[in-house]
């Protein structure tokens, strides 16, 4: 069993220990900028409890969080002015998945077509 990297860059912003270009934030979540984005819009969303990847959040973090959670995204989807042209959520599971932080994530991106989903390696 894997255990939470409370040294991990995700978990350093949110203790404000790391700065971040912050989007939106309430009592649960954070929304903030890529520092590397990949589209016009790409924000990382975040919850701020100790949660390694969506497995660990879905398995572990109670109900109230994980609809706040999704209610946030939408909640950020709105905020950018995606929700009319469209958007891709992302969010990545371990090594095969590509996953870079060991903080459960979602990248929000959008503000230009996106192309396909899969890199055809």
């Amino acid at each position: 069993m894997s255990f939470y990297d409370e040294n991990n860059i995700f978990a350093r912003i949110l203790r404000g220990e790391v700065p971040c270009q912050k989007f939106y934030e309430d009592d649960d979540t954070l929304a903030f900028h890529d520092i590397s984005p990949k589209a016009p819009v790409h924000l990382l969303v975040i919850p701020k409890g100790s949660y390694r990847s969506s497995f660990d959040f879905y398995g572990q973090a109670p109900d109230r969080l994980i609809t706040a959670f999704h209610r946030f995204l939408g909640l950020v989807i709105e905020k950018t002015g995606l929700k009319d042209t469209g958007y891709r959520l992302i969010s990545n599971h371990g090594i095969h998945g590509n996953q870079e932080v060991p903080h459960f994530h979602v990248h929000v991106l959008g503000g230009r077509p996106l192309g396909g989903i899969l890199d055809p390696r």
